[in-house]
């Protein structure tokens, strides 16, 4: 498996998580498990790709601002997640909060799938692809645990 496989199997499952959490209401067990695992998917994610990813692709001049980008839209997620943490999930402001996080979520995942994986297909060599596959699940793995 390459990088951007690892990548598209997550971003499937934040995908899905999202969709799901979009279509409940109220404060219920049902939501708080969904969003429980949306955080940890989101932010697993991002550490795993951060290091095993962005930062490979930090080395080189054609993929340095994509990178940078990347990062910066995660933190702009992380920001998202605290304001639904800080919001009451039976509120309609939670829901509001949860569209404004897909709707982030939903552009990064597209920047990547649509320009930045092309971009980083022509930096990157089939070794380092492979070999950063491995090492984003593995994070990816460890990251989840801890939760």
């Amino acid at each position: 498996m390459k990088i951007f496989d690892e990548l598209r199997e997550d971003h499937e499952k934040q995908r899905t998580l999202l969709k799901i959490l979009a279509e409940t209401s109220g404060d219920t067990p049902a939501r708080r498990e969904y969003y429980s695992q949306l955080k940890e998917q989101l932010e697993s994610h991002a550490v795993a790709e951060e290091r095993y990813f962005y930062s490979k692709l930090m080395e080189s001049d054609t993929t340095i601002e994509m990178s940078r980008h990347g990062i910066a839209e995660h933190h702009e997620i992380d920001e998202l997640i605290e304001t639904l943490d800080e919001t009451d999930m039976g509120s309609s402001a939670w829901l509001t909060h949860l569209k404004s996080l897909q709707k982030k979520v939903e552009h990064h995942l597209a920047d990547e799938e649509q320009e930045f994986f092309q971009v980083a297909g022509q930096v990157l060599n089939d070794q380092d692809k492979n070999q950063l596959a491995g090492e984003y699940r593995e994070e990816m793995e460890k990251e989840l645990a801890k939760h």
